[in-house]
């Protein structure tokens, strides 16, 4: 299980954490969701500090391409990236191309730092959709209270 998430629909929140080894085709199905739950608006944060890859630029690049295509699809909401510094250069195409997306980003290093950010009133009120989201609905925790998958076990 090398990706999982979580999908707080009364938050407009998408969590996805990395543990372990993550490949081309963990990101494709974490992608395939927010576009399948039509939640490409919802804030996000990725936390990828217990992850690695052995992907190569190749599918780094094939992925940051995807992402940008999506951004065309409707407006996309606000992401958190939280990654250790080591992994920050790695990530630097990809996450150069999530940036061009006319919506609220920011690298962290903390999770706790990134998830207070997301909730912050200015990232909250930028979530695209009829109304943004009211500051009372925040919550402390960000335990799963609707919707969570996963990516594959490794075989």
């Amino acid at each position: 299980m090398p990706l999982n998430w979580t999908i707080h629909s009364q938050r407009a929140l998408f969590i996805a954490t990395a543990e372990g080894l993550v490949d081309r085709a963990d990101a494709d199905r974490m992608i395939d969701v927010l576009v399948e739950a039509k939640i490409l608006g919802y804030r996000k944060l990725f936390d990828g500090t217990a992850g690695d890859t052995k992907m190569g630029a190749a599918d780094l690049l094939a992925l940051g391409v995807r992402m940008r295509e999506l951004h065309a699809a409707g407006p996309m909401g606000p992401l958190a990236v939280v990654v250790p510094e080591d992994k920050y250069v790695l990530l630097s195409r990809v996450l150069g191309m999530l940036a061009a997306a006319r919506r609220p980003m920011r690298i962290f290093n903390d999770r706790r730092k990134a998830l207070q950010w997301l909730e912050s009133h200015a990232v909250r009120a930028s979530v695209p959709g009829p109304a943004a989201i009211p500051d009372g609905t925040a919550s402390r925790s960000d335990e799963g209270d609707d919707r969570s998958g996963e990516g594959p076990s490794p075989s």
